[in-house]
C-alpha cells in the first residue's frame, strides 16, 4: 500500500476541508501539496498550481495550521478560484528539489517532474472522481505547464500558462517551444504591461494569433519589481477578472479575451 500522509484541518466540513498532503512520488522522494477549503462551493474542476521562480512555497505545519508562501499570483488568488468553482491544489517542490534555487529549468522539462505530477494527479482524481484537472503555471512555472502538458497528455483536461517565460536574458525559451506538440487544450494569459524582461507581451500576442489568449490591461500601481507578483506580471489589481476568465475557459464557457 502506498504511503500517504494527510493532515485534516477542518473537520466540520470533511468533504471540502483544507488539507496538507504528502505522498511519495519517486524512490526516496516525497512531494507535499495543499488542497484548499472549498467551503460550501461544489468544485467543477481542479487546478494543480505551480508557482514561478524556483517553485518553493515552504509548505509546512506550524502550531496546528498550514503555512506557505502566498504572495505569488496563484496562491494569492486561490479564493477567487474557489468562488468560480475551481479547486486549488497548490504544489510545493519535491524533497529533492528543495535546496538552493529549487527546480531548475531542465527539471521542469524532464521525466522526474512528469512522474511527480502524475502521482499528484492520480491522488487528486482518487479524491475527486470525474473532476477535470488542469495544470496551471505562472512565470517560470509555465515551463512546467508547457512541457508537462505535452508529457501528461489527456491525463490532464488542459493547461494554463500565465505570464509565460518566453525568454531568459533575451535567449528564447518558450518563445521557440513547439506548442503544436501539446495535444490537449491550453490557454495563454498575459498582461499587456508586463515589464519583466523574461515575459514580454509581444511573444504572447504572436502566439495568440493561433492559440487562445487572455490579454489583461490596467490594475494597481506595482508594489514590487517588474518580475515579482505585485505588479502587472502578477495581475496586481486585476486578479478577480483574470481568474474569472481562466475559470470560464476551464469550464467551457465564453471567456473575456480582453480584460480592461
Amino acid at each position: 500500500m502506498r504511503l500517504l500522509l494527510a493532515a485534516l484541518l477542518a473537520c466540520a466540513a470533511p468533504l471540502h476541508a483544507q488539507e496538507l498532503v504528502t505522498l511519495p512520488t519517486r524512490p526516496g522522494v516525497t512531494l507535499s501539496f495543499f488542497i484548499a477549503n472549498m467551503g460550501k462551493v461544489q468544485p467543477r474542476a481542479a487546478a494543480l498550481m505551480l508557482i514561478g521562480g524556483g517553485g518553493n512555497i515552504r509548505l509546512r505545519m506550524e502550531g496546528g495550521k498550514v503555512h506557505f508562501g502566498q504572495q505569488n499570483f496563484l496562491p494569492r488568488t486561490r479564493r477567487e478560484f474557489i468562488a468560480q468553482g475551481i479547486l486549488p491544489v497548490i504544489l510545493d517542490n519535491p524533497t529533492d528539489q528543495q535546496a538552493g534555487d529549487g527546480m531548475t529549468d531542465d527539471f521542469r522539462a524532464g521525466a522526474k517532474h512528469t512522474e511527480d505530477l502524475r502521482a499528484v494527479l492520480a491522488e487528486v482524481k482518487r479524491r475527486h472522481p470525474g473532476l477535470p484537472v488542469f495544470l496551471v503555471g505562472t512565470s517560470r512555472s509555465t515551463l512546467s505547464a508547457a512541457y508537462q502538458a505535452r508529457a501528461l497528455g489527456d491525463a490532464l483536461a488542459g493547461a494554463v500558462l500565465s505570464s509565460s517565460m518566453f525568454r531568459t536574458r533575451e535567449v528564447p525559451v518558450l518563445a521557440v517551444f513547439d506548442f503544436a506538440s501539446i495535444r490537449i487544450p491550453f490557454l495563454f494569459v498575459h498582461h499587456r504591461a508586463d515589464a519583466c524582461h523574461a515575459t514580454p507581451y509581444y511573444d504572447a500576442e504572436r502566439l495568440g494569433r493561433k492559440y487562445p489568449l487572455v490579454s489583461v490591461s490596467g490594475g494597481k500601481p506595482p508594489e514590487t519589481g517588474p518580475c515579482d507578483p505585485l505588479s502587472a506580471h502578477g495581475y496586481f489589481g486585476k486578479e478577480a477578472e483574470t481568474v474569472a476568465a481562466i475559470a470560464a475557459w476551464m469550464l467551457g464557457r465564453p471567456f473575456d479575451k480582453e480584460i480592461n
